[in-house]
């Protein structure tokens, strides 16, 4: 039995979340679901957006799913990322028809420091004039986020790994990256060929010849820009999945945000939950019924008859649930 902690969030991430949960118990994998409470609603109610009880929860599961946080995001899947010391953060980029997609047959994944970078929220207030954000790079992060990408690309038949910095221009820290990139490459040279890229040229490149890409390895911050700038490659964030993986747990959910625009209408398209879910099975090893529901997911869109109306159809959450459990 594996024991999955369910934080549905705010917003859309709760309906997202039942459709996910509801496909998950028709498959044949004996699962035990805890829920626990986080974001802007359990803020109002309990004064505080990740009560120490979820993260508790989310410690004692072999995987946790989450569904999307409004306002207090960063209090939330930051933190939760910081407590379960979830250094990776894989962000595949795929096509998949029916999603007006701009490119066919790209399919690439985005492997993204999680802990350090620009993300430690290390601001302060300088002087009347402006304010400073501090940047942290260290050996032993970045090596072990380097490693994780090459050792991705040797398990999953991917021949390249492109490391992408900005170290013409931050020279000590992402010319660290560079430098460390380069050793860790050299373990892997007769397997896996190694390139680099200025995080500028890769945003051009993805436009222009996205299929180049196999494995992208970059910091916390160029990671979180470049990864959204893919979900528009391949038609929106409603089509993005992610993995938060650390040594001892992994946190999976979709990127999409808790969109209050459409909350309640019961028309969020799930299937960035799904393919959330998807990564989630791939993690716990049952890669059998990943491989069950990601074909499931494919034959609704192929069909392209049960489709929510940010995909041009008009079909509700929950219809394209039962569309996929029939597929299934």
């Amino acid at each position: 039995m594996y024991n999955i902690a369910v934080i549905p969030g705010d917003g859309i991430g709760k309906e997202v979340m039942e459709a996910t949960i509801n496909v998950l118990e028709s498959l044949d994998i004996d699962f035990n679901f805890t829920y626990g409470e986080a974001g802007d609603e359990c803020k109002e109610n309990n004064g505080e957006a990740l009560p120490d009880e979820t993260i508790e929860l989310a410690k004692n599961s072999d995987a946790c799913l989450f569904g999307a946080a409004g306002e207090t995001a960063a209090d939330v899947i930051v933190r939760l990322r910081q407590e379960l010391k979830l250094f990776t953060n894989l962000r595949p980029v795929k096509t998949y028809p029916n999603t007006n997609a701009l490119f066919e047959d790209i399919d690439f994944m985005i492997v993204r420091e999680n802990t350090e970078g620009m993300y430690i929220a290390k601001e302060e207030e300088y002087t009347e004039e402006g304010a400073i954000a501090r940047r942290i790079i260290t050996d032993k992060a970045e090596r072990r986020i380097i490693d994780y990408a090459f050792q991705y690309a040797k398990n999953n038949n991917k021949s390249k790994v492109t490391g992408v910095h900005k170290a013409n221009v931050l020279k000590i820290t992402d010319g660290l990256f560079k430098e460390i990139f380069y050793e860790v490459a050299e373990e892997y040279k007769d397997e896996i060929d190694a390139e680099d890229f200025y995080v500028d040229a890769t945003a051009i490149y993805l436009i222009t010849r996205p299929k180049s890409f196999e494995v992208i390895v970059t910091t916390n911050l160029f990671g979180d820009i470049l990864s959204d700038e893919g979900a528009g490659l391949v038609g929106g964030l409603g089509m993005i999945p992610s993995g938060n993986i650390g040594e001892d747990n992994a946190l999976f959910e979709p990127v999409h945000g808790s969109a209050p625009d459409i909350a309640g209408q019961g028309i969020a398209n799930p299937f960035a939950m799904m393919l959330s879910a998807c990564m989630m099975l791939n993690y716990l090893g049952e890669y059998e019924a990943e491989e069950r529901l990601n074909s499931a997911i494919l034959n609704v869109l192929n069909e392209a008859k049960t489709l929510t109306p940010d995909l041009g159809g008009s079909s509700s959450t929950m219809e394209v649930t039962e569309a996929v459990k029939k597929a299934l």
